[in-house]
């Protein structure tokens, strides 16, 4: 396995639409465990294979405390309610903004095996799997802003001596 190296914007790759995966094979399973240890390298909880250069409907997950896991072709199937979230992106570093996103979602896709599988989430699971898919869509966070406003730019941690 390996590190990828992270696009950010204003990269082309993350403002398109990905490709549906066809075959579920080993350059699938080799790119999903590089997207996994990448993920971590970064601290981050979620990633799209765009943010990674790979036009592909590829994402992985890796909630706290819960076992990573990959989705292959994901898509919502159901929305439910609406709540304001503090959101950030590691293709958008040093921003941070809130946003709303769905209290609950269902989504369908597929496993590593090409089983399929259905997941019904809520809180931060429902709210990652929300931004990913997002990702495979050409469509960042960002995008969801009501206003300026409501961005934010991280500020560094000061030292108090």
């Amino acid at each position: 396995m390996a590190i990828l190296s992270m696009l950010t914007l204003p990269k082309p790759i993350l403002r398109q639409k990905s490709k549906r995966v066809k075959n579920i094979d080993g350059s699938i399973r080799k790119l999903a465990g590089d997207m996994i240890e990448t993920m971590h390298a970064a601290s981050g909880v979620g990633l799209a294979a765009p943010q990674v250069g790979v036009p592909l409907r590829v994402i992985v997950l890796g909630m706290p405390e819960e076992e990573d896991f990959v989705l292959i072709n994901p898509e919502i199937v159901r929305k439910v309610g609406e709540r304001l979230v503090t959101e950030g992106c590691l293709s958008v570093p040093g921003y941070f903004g809130e946003i709303q996103r769905a209290q609950r979602v269902t989504v369908k896709g597929k496993d590593l095996s090409g089983k399929e599988i259905r997941i019904k989430a809520e809180e931060l699971l429902a709210q990652a799997l929300e931004h990913e898919i997002d990702h495979l869509n050409g469509v960042l966070y960002i995008d969801h802003l009501e206003s300026n406003d409501k961005l934010h730019k991280v500020e560094p941690e000061v030292t108090l001596l």
